[in-house]
């Protein structure tokens, strides 16, 4: 009722013509109002970013867009007002209902940026902290939130427009049915990719392969629908979700140990000296610093080989990066070669000897000519 008398005491100012100017300066002071709202807000901003909290900061910087949104969506509104009370024309009917959609979408609006902000404040919080914050899961949950907002903000929409929403909702429960036949690919990824963030048998940035696929890389992204992998050629792999249900997965970035398993043979002239060779490489395994002692560790005599004698080493190092391990790998196969090359042995290469049971008998050059 004060909105009506407003309106009309508006109207009623400057005779015929004044609506032009009356909406005229509806859209000024709205102009106004912004400018003094966000020169507040900025104040705000920069003494909250003073203070230890993040969340203040989360709201203030939600808050700008939605809130500069409802002061257009409620100035224009405003402004229809006018121009309606001097014209009979329908569109103007359009005017509530309108104004309600804009405020119910600058408060999703508003919540949706509050969601995202809240979810990079967690990980923020936790890598401050020292915490392995699962990015995945926080990405899921933000994900579900963002999404209710939508389907929630939507549904008052509809009913705000005069729809029925428990008809809306039969309606969907018919034809979820026939779009579930229609998208059956598009569901099976969705599922999939929900899947996926409940059993979490991988993260972004780990590295992941298949035995039964050709797929190997890094992850980079979860989507709903499709997983981006960076191969190690750098190549980007999109990897449909429900294709995880159906494969076996390798997750190495998850591994223990990483594990040293070689075979190096010797020559069968060094057969005396291959049980020093076997126990000073086990000493030597034993007391190096990257060697994990709690894991099998095994260096035995393995096989007769056909141009050597073979024995095995396994073990595991203590780390599980690439690059560290392999220079772990590296300075153990050296100190193995030492260890043969100090008990005057020799790693065995391919060879063929030639055994002639009786010596060819001499013929001199002239008797060769004769025959």
């Amino acid at each position: 009722m004060e909105l009506d008398k407003l309106l009309q005491q508006v109207t009623n100012f400057g005779g015929e013509d004044a609506w032009v100017y009356q909406i005229f300066l509806v859209v000024f002071f709205v102009l106004l109002a912004n400018f003094v709202l966000m020169r507040v807000i900025d104040r705000l901003h920069r003494r909250f970013e003073s203070t230890r909290n993040k969340w203040d900061d989360a709201f203030i910087c939600s808050l700008r867009k939605p809130l500069k949104l409802l002061v257009w969506v409620v100035g224009f509104s405003f402004a229809a007002e006018i121009a309606k009370s001097v014209s009979d024309a329908a569109i103007f009917g359009a005017i509530g209902p309108l104004r309600d959609v804009g405020v119910i979408t600058a408060i999703a609006w508003f919540l949706i940026r509050f969601i995202k902000a809240a979810e990079q404040n967690i990980l923020d919080a936790g890598h401050a902290a020292g915490k392995d914050v699962d990015k995945t899961t926080a990405d899921a949950i933000s994900r579900l939130l963002r999404i209710s907002v939508l389907i929630t903000s939507a549904l008052v929409i509809l009913q705000t427009l005069g729809y029925s929403i428990s008809g809306v909702l039969a309606f969907g429960g018919i034809g979820g049915i026939a779009i579930g036949f229609a998208a059956k690919d598009l569901l099976s990824n969705f599922f999939g990719g929900l899947m996926i963030f409940l059993d979490r048998p991988f993260a972004v940035g780990d590295w992941i392969r298949s035995p039964d696929r050709d797929i190997e890389g890094t992850v980079e992204a979860i989507g709903w629908r499709l997983t981006r992998i960076r191969t190690f050629s750098k190549r980007p792999l999109y990897v449909p979700n429900s294709v995880f249900a159906n494969i076996a997965l390798e997750n190495p970035s998850r591994m223990s140990h990483r594990r040293i398993y070689e075979t190096i043979g010797i020559r069968y002239d060094d057969v005396a000296e291959l049980d020093g060779i076997v126990n000073d490489v086990k000493a030597m395994l034993q007391a190096h610093p990257d060697i994990d002692q709690s894991q099998t560790l095994m260096v035995n005599f393995n096989a007769y080989a056909a141009s050597s004698l073979d024995f095995f080493v396994y073990t595991f190092t203590r780390t599980t990066v690439w690059t560290e391990y392999h220079g772990v790998k590296q300075d153990v196969l050296l100190k193995i070669n030492d260890i043969i090359a100090a008990h005057g042995g020799e790693i065995a290469f391919p060879t063929s000897t030639l055994h002639i049971a009786e010596p060819l008998p001499f013929q001199p050059e002239t008797e060769l000519n004769r025959s």
